[in-house]
């Protein structure tokens, strides 16, 4: 491995489900970190361990949880999706880990100081440039909240221990890296479907442009929508798994259960919401809305053994499952009661999330429009929610003339920070 200069710039995605990180080395190659053995990509999560203290990262912080959940081994903290609490006030809550108060800003400083320290081990020294990737909107239709979102990040950043950081929008290093293997000029439509964004932009490829530092002009129209992979998984469970705990059920007094909780159970950065002292008695009181007692008592098993995270990582095999078989796939629900499963069908899939999809394709034929062209050249699909069959249904059908090009879902837009960041730091 080449060792690169301190000059270097790592390319940092941090992203709402997984996180990637890449530089330019000093020989002029990129080179995608692998964060997780050979893998480049790592979940963002991290684990806090009750029995020793420890912390753990990434696909090892999520399959310690879930061993320990099957040991019923209580009182270790699995958290996800931290990115979704950026410009919110949540991101200064405290939150109680090992006996500790840490606030969430704290978290996301430590998740970036463990990818840091994984890149500067793979690269042999330390590197203290980063090109951070944002969405086009942290936040729909809030600047100042979206404004703060950035400075967050930015800060977390700078504590981790970079001393320059600077961003670049995620579907604009999307097409940096795609950009290396076009050979003429070429119209693209980039399409980022994260976790917990989808982005968008129009811009103008070539081999010819890849060295200039000013690439405003080729940037013809970029858009954004606050969906992605964790509101699929999420609508997914709602109406998939959450019924069998008494969502939508009807009580005695001919009125539905009160839903917030199931909710909270669907959505990864509020999970530990329903594991609150007032969720749970809150819980625990929902026994007189129940006309099926069953119902309540599942429920509460649910609540009381903190299976949240590992029934939703359940949908999210079955959503990956039942997308690339075009097959139905079952939702493995035995923790929640012997035997216990639910299905997810292709048709199921894609009339629970048609309202999501349609309105992420509407957004990208609103960035086309926006760009003022007559046609697009290449769909372009990054971001490790673009493989989705219905969205990509979708997108085809929008878009009929265009090729639909599959990128690397969970790497690419680390490798065009990389680029970003190398080109910008030549200039």
């Amino acid at each position: 491995m080449t060792h690169q200069g301190n000059e270097a710039v790592l390319g940092i995605d941090f992203g709402t489900s997984n996180s990637a990180a890449a530089l330019i080395g000093a020989d002029g190659q990129l080179n995608v970190i692998p964060l997780e053995g050979h893998t480049n990509a790592m979940p963002t999560a991290l684990y806090f361990s009750q029995e020793d203290g420890r912390i753990e990262y990434g696909s090892v912080a999520l399959a310690t949880y879930l061993k320990a959940a099957q040991e019923q081994v209580m009182g270790g903290r699995l958290m996800r999706s931290i990115k979704s609490l950026l410009g919110s006030k949540l991101m200064d809550e405290q939150t109680l880990v090992n006996g500790e108060l840490l606030s969430f800003f704290d978290i996301v400083v430590l998740f970036f100081k463990e990818l840091k320290a994984r890149s500067e081990a793979h690269v042999g020294q330390p590197v203290y440039r980063a090109m951070l990737g944002r969405p086009v909107h942290f936040v729909d239709d809030k600047p100042e909240r979206d404004a703060l979102a950035q400075l967050t990040l930015a800060k977390a950043a700078h504590s981790a221990g970079f001393q320059s950081v600077a961003f670049q929008l995620e579907p604009i290093a999307a097409a940096f890296d795609y950009e290396r293997r076009v050979t003429r000029d070429t119209t693209v439509l980039v399409v980022d479907i994260g976790g917990g964004t989808s982005d968008f932009t129009v811009i103008q490829l070539g081999p010819d442009r890849q060295q200039q530092s000013n690439r405003s002009q080729d940037i013809m129209a970029t858009t954004g929508v606050h969906l992605g992979g964790t509101d699929f998984d999420r609508l997914l469970n709602l109406g998939c798994v959450m019924p069998f705990l008494g969502l939508a059920h009807t009580g005695p007094n001919g009125r539905e259960v009160p839903n917030s909780v199931f909710f909270d159970l669907s959505t990864w950065h509020l999970i530990h919401h329903a594991y609150s002292r007032k969720s749970m008695h809150h819980a625990t009181e929902l026994w007189r809305s129940y006309s099926d007692r069953h119902l309540h008592q599942r429920l509460m098993h649910v609540l009381q053994e903190r299976q949240g995270h590992q029934i939703l990582t359940h949908v999210e095999n079955a959503k990956i499952d039942c997308s690339m078989s075009n097959a139905s796939a079952g939702i493995d629900l035995d923790c929640i009661e012997s035997a216990l499963t639910a299905e997810l069908s292709p048709q199921a899939l894609q009339s629970l999330l048609v309202q999501p999809l349609a309105a992420i394709v509407r957004c990208a034929q609103d960035c086309v429009a926006l760009a003022g062209v007559p046609s697009i050249d290449v769909v372009y699909l990054t971001g490790g929610s673009s493989a989705l069959a219905p969205l990509m249904q979708g997108l085809q059908h929008a878009f009929p003339g265009a090729e639909t090009v599959k990128g690397d879902r969970f790497g690419g837009v680390a490798a065009g920070l990389a680029w970003a960041g190398h080109v910008a730091g030549a200039h």
